[in-house]
């Protein structure tokens, strides 16, 4: 089996960053389509009409819904196509990303992701995560290559509500342990083929610059400035996760985001969230050693992620709740077998009470 390496073809990020995507989008055809919601569509269309001036590229919004849905993508994609659409942009949150990939999926065009938040690192990757009409993980497809540019505004992000950028510290800290399970375990990463050995040299540099940057990246997102540790924490939650859990592949920490999804409460979770509770229930299925987790859990505390069911919305009994998150898991979680020593339901149900019940020393 070939080892294969993927990634967006051009990452710019930095204050300001919005300014170039004029002269990027005119560099694969003149008729652009922006995919936003109302909201960020209201507060950003003018900046984003000003990065144009002087070209002569036709620009076109097309309001996003909310959710990426396998209707919201059809209903945009006849919109790129009547529009004959050159080049789609995606601006916004996850799910308008999601939704402008879903669009290229089907409409075959070069794609710019314009993230306006940090909570996850899906502005790299070729994936498209769709949900039901009730917010439900539906499906994952998947574009024929990564975004063609990502344009990530630090001037932009450093507005956006603390949680969303915890959630991005959250989701990215996993990417460490779970491309070392997928090597263990001989699991396939994202483009079906091997991890390239540099999967995990940016796995670990991505769990080692939050660990230093992002407790400081956390006090400049307070402060609204711009810093050398919020430029070095958006790094590695947009690009060095992306790059990580692609050509890494993921284990135990993402597979748990299935489960959640099953309970109405956690369900409500953002992903990081979800994924940072979800390591923690790895570290214990993988047998670390306690002071290891606790020195985790005391990271988690400084930042705000969730160290318990209860922090993740669960107002109900917690044993049965694991049961559901632990049967739904093993269900349907594609990578929940990338854990060397083996798993199941049973112990994913007890690693989650453990968890949940877990008393600091």
């Amino acid at each position: 089996m070939l080892r294969t390496f993927g990634s967006p073809h051009r990452y710019m990020q930095g204050p300001g960053a919005l300014r170039e995507l004029g002269t990027l989008a005119r560099s694969y055809g003149s008729r652009v389509l922006v995919i936003a919601d109302a909201v960020v569509s209201q507060l950003l269309s003018l900046p984003v009409a000003a990065a144009f001036e002087g070209s002569d590229a036709q620009l076109q919004f097309a309001e996003f819904s909310g959710e990426c849905t396998a209707a919201e993508i059809e209903r945009l994609t006849a919109v790129a196509c009547a529009s004959n659409a050159d080049v789609v942009v995606g601006l916004g949150g996850g799910k308008a990303i999601d939704t402008a990939k879903g669009v290229c999926v089907e409409h075959r065009k070069p794609l710019i992701v314009v993230p306006t938040i940090a909570s996850n690192d899906s502005p790299t990757s070729r994936l498209v995560v769709v949900y039901t009409d009730t917010h439900q993980l539906h499906e994952v497809r998947k574009l024929r290559a990564n975004p063609d540019v990502v344009l990530v505004d630090t001037a932009i992000l450093i507005q956006a509500p603390e949680r969303f950028f915890v959630s991005g510290i959250g989701d990215a800290l996993s990417k460490k342990f779970e491309a070392a399970q997928c090597v263990a375990t001989g699991n396939l990463n994202f483009y079906a083929a091997h991890p390239p050995f540099i999967a995990q040299v940016i796995a670990d540099a991505c769990y080692e610059t939050i660990r230093t940057s992002a407790e400081a990246a956390l006090e400049a997102l307070r402060r609204r400035t711009v810093d050398e540790a919020f430029e070095r924490t958006v790094e590695a939650t947009i690009l060095l996760s992306g790059l990580a859990f692609e050509n890494g592949g993921l284990s135990m920490a993402h597979s748990l985001t299935r489960g959640f999804s099953a309970v109405p409460e956690t369900a409500s979770a953002l992903h990081g969230e979800q994924v940072a509770f979800g390591l923690l229930v790895q570290l214990v299925l993988e047998g670390r050693p306690r002071d290891f987790i606790d020195e985790l859990r005391r990271f988690y505390a400084l930042i705000g992620l969730p160290r318990s069911l209860n922090d993740l919305g669960l107002k109900g009994d917690p044993a049965a709740a694991a049961t559901v998150i632990a049967r739904d898991t093993w269900a349907r979680a594609p990578y929940v077998k990338a854990l060397s020593g083996g798993v199941d339901a049973a112990r994913i149900e007890a690693a989650l009470i453990t968890v949940h019940h877990w008393i600091d020393r």
